[in-house]
Parts: C-alpha cells; structure tokens; sequence
C-alpha cells in the first residue's frame, strides 16, 4: 500500500481539499468580479460619454453587460460587442457610412478586412462613439440601434453624404 498511515492520508485529502476551494474561488472571484480593460478614448471624459454609459442597456441582443474598466466604455457578451465613448472624430472617409435611425455610423473596412472586427464609429457626433461587433455576428445594425437611442442628443457637426450628394 502507498500510505503507511492514515495520519498521512487524512493530511493529504485536507490538503488537496483546501487547494480545491482556493482554485475554485479564484475561478468563481474572475467570473463575477473580474473587469475588461478597454482604451478609453481621449475625449471620454466628456459629461455625454458618462451618461451614455449610464443609460445603455445591462442586457444588449441577449447578451449580458460585462464589467469594464476604462472611462465611457461598455462591453457585452464578455466582448464580443464594445462600446467606447469619446473616440477621436472621423475625418471625411471614403469608407462606407451608413445612417442607421438617424445616427450616421462609419465602417473601418480597413480593420475589418485584416481582422474580421466590424469596428464603427458615428460620423459627425460629438463626442465620438466607437463600437466593435466580433466578426462572427451578423447583429451589427441591431446593436447600433440599441445603442443609437443614448447618441441621438449628441450634437452633429455633419453627416454622411454619398456621390448623389455632390454635384
């Protein structure tokens, strides 16, 4: 037999008991209490970003808010959609610009053909908002929506035209 005693035996399952609750409540602290960093923008400080991360949903496509650290910023379905406020504004782009229910969003095609993101970011709004959807979902213009109704009173600056638009 392996154990001489039952002394020895009895220590190590009492040792091997408390390094499963420890290792248990590690994993258990990570998945309620853990935060994602994300960047903050270098306008998050703006009054609006606060309030916006305030007001969008705890709950966004069935996808539960995950606890974020960094200023204006929101995350769901432990990142698979981000939200960052106070981005820097988007100069005029070739990119495709969209007006989703009265908010004008640019796609980054760039990113999104290097690295499957869809990141956008809204054009002509101050502050800025930027949202990355992982490329697996095909929800982006419904989590637009979702978000959009805590963007309508950020002032516009300008929108979206296209070729029709010039001339």
């Amino acid at each position: 037999m392996w154990f001489k005693s039952g002394a020895k035996r009895s220590h190590l399952f009492y040792g091997l008991g408390i390094a499963v609750a420890l290792s248990a409540g590690a994993v258990w602290y990570f998945l309620l209490f853990a935060k994602k960093s994300v960047e903050p923008g270098p306008f998050a400080s703006d009054p609006r970003c606060s309030h916006l991360t305030a007001t969008v949903p705890e709950t966004l496509l069935g996808q539960s808010r995950d606890r974020t650290e960094g200023a204006g910023a929101a995350a769901w379905g432990d990142g698979s959609v981000v939200m960052r406020c106070g981005v820097k504004p988007l100069p005029p782009t070739p990119n495709l610009c969209t007006n989703i229910n009265g908010v004008d969003w640019v796609l980054d095609e760039n990113r999104m053909n290097s690295s499957g993101e869809k990141v956008l970011t809204t054009y002509g709004r101050i502050p800025a908002v930027e949202v990355k959807i992982d490329g697996d979902s095909g929800l982006g213009g419904d989590v637009l929506v979702v978000i959009n109704e805590g963007i309508m009173d950020f002032p516009q600056k300008s929108k979206c035209i296209d070729l029709s638009d010039i001339g």
